[in-house]
């Protein structure tokens, strides 16, 4: 009996050590497996012209949800510092140019999105963040409904094409309201990163005055 009570000491702290080693082994895997998740997502989108681009603007360090803030001037604050600090700009410029857009009409598409947009000189590629307010927000809406979800889209200076591409691409995303739904649904950066990266560019459900309010707007 003592024998065996000295045995089970001796194996005790193995097995403790095993156990911490195997759960660092799940989660090394588990990460692993999210990362190779999302290159597969990438190369899917680079294989397939279909695939929205907007979807390859936004990783989940792009992505904030449930965000408090009070106003449209707070949030635009939001959404600058995330782009500027992605894109290793300083913030200023980056909310002077989406407040300047700002002014010039709501970029509130409906159903509780909006989409603001500027062009920078300061950009050599587009870049681009999605907000999730944790509280809906006055935005001046063709619907009159407050806004929660934003994606905000930033080019260069000289990136026409590549504006009113991305612009309409996200119409078209926002249009689909099975699309809204699962947006919706989504409670992390990486569920609402995945959903947007598989996005087809053309879909089978579309709101047409979407479109239309973004190509007016922009």
């Amino acid at each position: 009996m003592i024998r065996q009570n000295e045995d089970l000491d001796v194996r005790a702290p193995r097995l403790r050590a095993g156990l911490v080693s195997r759960g660092s082994e799940l989660t090394m895997l588990r990460e692993i497996a999210i990362q190779s998740a999302r290159v597969e997502r990438r190369l899917s989108a680079l294989l397939d012209l279909s695939m929205n681009p907007i979807g390859e603007l936004l990783q989940p360090e792009d992505i904030d949800l449930d965000v408090a803030v009070s106003s449209k001037g707070e949030l635009l604050e939001r959404v600058a510092a995330i782009v500027a600090r992605r894109q290793g700009l300083p913030c200023g410029p980056v909310l002077e140019a989406l407040t300047d857009r700002e002014r010039l009409g709501s970029t509130a598409l409906g159903h509780g999105i909006a989409i603001p947009h500027a062009r920078m000189k300061q950009l050599q590629q587009p870049a681009g963040a999605f907000v999730r307010t944790r509280c809906p927000l006055p935005f001046d809406a063709p619907d009159g409904q407050p806004v929660s979800n934003v994606l905000t889209l930033l080019v260069p200076a000289n990136a026409t094409d590549r504006h009113l591409q991305l612009m309409a691409n996200a119409a078209n995303m926002f249009g689909d309201r099975s699309f809204r739904v699962r947006l919706r649904n989504c409670a992390t950066a990486d569920e609402v990163e995945a959903l947007i990266a598989g996005w087809p560019a053309v879909s089978a459900e579309q709101a047409p005055s979407l479109g239309s309010a973004a190509a007016q707007r922009t």
